[in-house]
């Protein structure tokens, strides 16, 4: 009994010195790298973004038909968070030339709101929207939009699934 006793005063005592050992010490700030700021950085690209766009042109390359310049008119709306917000509005004419290239357009409007992903090495916009049913169509979410910039004038190229456009779209900067 004796002995048992001093067993369990020794393991007790070698536990409790294991962990005053392993006791934290003050925490000390983590180190980050650098920012990436400037020219062609993710800040500066999404500092370009933010703010209100309005639509100039949009086509779309059906495949195995013409180029569809439908009259249309839209605004994209992206803050300083990354969330996004665009409204597309047809007339009725332009809304059967946007359903028969196969683009979802309910009364007139395409409209889409959620999140943007900016990767800067490809050139790509990423929209993550949730709550809105997944659209199959050339202007599908799931699709990247290749960008591309001319001072105010944001071009976004979406492509097929061969890589060849499905549509192109060209926003001014409002504000």
């Amino acid at each position: 009994m004796m002995l048992r006793s001093a067993w369990t005063r020794a393991l007790l005592a070698t536990s409790l010195l294991g962990l005053s050992a392993c006791a934290a010490g003050p925490a000390r700030p983590a180190k980050g790298g650098p920012v990436d700021v400037g020219t062609g950085s993710l800040v500066e690209a999404r500092k370009y973004l933010e703010g209100r766009w309005t639509l100039e042109s949009f086509d779309v390359h059906p495949p195995g038909k013409a180029v569809i310049t439908p009259k249309v008119m839209g605004t994209l709306r992206y803050d300083a968070f990354g969330n996004l917000g665009m409204e597309i509005r047809a007339d009725q004419a332009a809304s059967a030339l946007l359903q028969a290239s196969g683009i979802e357009i309910q009364n007139g409007v395409i409209s889409t709101t959620g999140r943007t992903a900016v990767d800067m090495q490809n050139h790509t916009l990423t929209y993550i929207v949730e709550g809105q049913p997944e659209s199959l169509g050339p202007l599908a979410a799931r699709r990247p939009r290749y960008w591309q910039v001319e001072g105010k004038l944001l071009t976004l190229t979406i492509k097929d699934d061969a890589g060849a456009p499905a549509s192109v779209s060209r926003w001014r900067k409002a504000n």
